[in-house]
């Protein structure tokens, strides 16, 4: 699952920390979001580290949030990807 796709519309953060698992293969698409929430509802490490990867996306410019980090979306372009070259 590509992130830039999956993420070209608002999404809620525990969707948005979904979907980016789905992209690091840490959660397998045979695992539905509704099966997987409490990862992302209940405090342990795999959901705060893929929610402080979703914060360190929008520092990146890769995603912006709104409404205090409660919902994420893709906005990287090519220009950003240029900028190290």
């Amino acid at each position: 699952m590509v992130l830039s796709e999956s993420m070209a519309d608002w999404v809620d953060w525990d969707q948005a920390a979904y979907l980016l698992g789905l992209s690091l293969g840490a959660i397998t698409p045979e695992v539905p979001f509704s099966r997987s929430k409490r990862i992302f509802w209940e405090d342990n490490p795999a959901g705060r580290g893929l929610h402080a990867a979703l914060l360190a996306l929008v520092e990146g410019g890769l995603l912006e949030s709104r409404d205090d980090d409660e919902q994420f979306r893709w906005v990287a372009t090519s220009k950003h990807l240029n900028e190290f070259d």
